[in-house]
């Protein structure tokens, strides 16, 4: 007799990955159903960036953390919550600080910082500057000609802000967050100093407010922000979701499509979508370490 050993490999790799146009045959094979039509495609990438907006809601998703820096401008206590720059000809005779007014558009904004010989990082304006026009500084009276419409897209991508320090001469320094009530309360809001309080407009492009106003322009304030997730664009797309999150990411497409394509199925692809979208989350929640040290004198100490 001989005895047959078999030799078992594995692949080696870890580089699966699903791309747009495979979730949705996933979600319809658990509808029971095929992709047939361009229109099934079409309608189902929509579901898609609507499952998104939904998991937007439901709270952290840690992949999704980025950690922005501010330089603040003296006398100025509101930020865009993210990016925000204007690109221009020419930059250098600009004052930090200082607002700018749009010749044709009559938009304004005041002057952040100077990123760099043609761009301007400014707070979020007052109307929207235009490609060609000539703007000019309020106080330095400055012009120079606008080379592109500004980008909202980072600063609108902010769902909200998780923590935030000011740094000061090497130091970080905790700033408390403040409901929009307890901003609104704040008896004197053109006091100066080091920031320790801020407020989250949740504005479509949100701001940052911050007080007691800067009293410098050295100060950087950093944040934690929660952004949203990359759009589903085209088919052939990967999807911005790190590996533990495609079952449910898969579930929650075939319930979306259940509701269109098969409703018998929702109540069962809903369960099973809830309960993958609970396994993920709680894999995914923060950690730290927590100890408990009982005081001595309970113990004769």
């Amino acid at each position: 007799m001989y005895s047959i050993t078999y030799i078992m490999t594995t692949s080696n790799s870890k580089n699966f990955e699903i791309d747009v146009a495979e979730y949705i045959e996933e979600a319809f094979e658990r509808c029971g159903l095929e992709v047939r039509t361009g229109y099934d495609l079409v309608t189902a990438k929509r579901s898609l960036n609507l499952l998104f907006a939904d998991w937007a809601n439901r709270g952290l998703n840690q992949w999704t953390i980025e950690q922005t820096s501010i330089t603040v401008a003296s006398g100025i206590s509101a930020y865009p919550a993210g990016t925000l720059s204007l690109l221009v000809a020419a930059s250098a005779s600009f004052s930090v600080g200082e607002t700018i007014t749009g010749g044709t558009s009559g938009a304004t904004a005041s002057v952040i910082s100077k990123t760099s010989a043609t761009s301007i990082s400014t707070t979020v304006p007052t109307g929207t500057f235009s490609a060609s026009e000539t703007i000019t500084g309020g106080t330095s009276g400055a012009t120079t000609t606008v080379s592109a419409a500004q980008d909202f897209s980072d600063v609108q991508s902010t769902i909200d802000i998780l923590s935030t320090v000011v740094t000061r001469d090497g130091t970080d320094f905790e700033i408390d967050r403040l409901s929009r009530s307890g901003f609104l309360n704040i008896p004197s809001k053109s006091q100066t100093g080091r920031p320790n309080q801020f407020f989250l407009d949740r504005q479509i492009t949100p701001v940052l407010k911050i007080w007691p106003v800067p009293d410098n322009n050295t100060d950087i304030v950093k944040f934690n922000r929660l952004t949203r997730l990359d759009d589903a664009d085209t088919f052939t797309d990967t999807v911005d979701v790190p590996f533990r999150f495609y079952p449910c990411l898969a579930a929650g497409l075939a319930y979306y499509l259940s509701m269109k394509k098969n409703p018998q199925m929702m109540g069962m692809l809903k369960s099973v979508y809830e309960e993958e979208m609970i396994r993920a989350m709680e894999e995914d929640r923060d950690r730290a370490s927590f100890r408990i040290s009982p005081p001595a004198y309970n113990y004769g100490v």
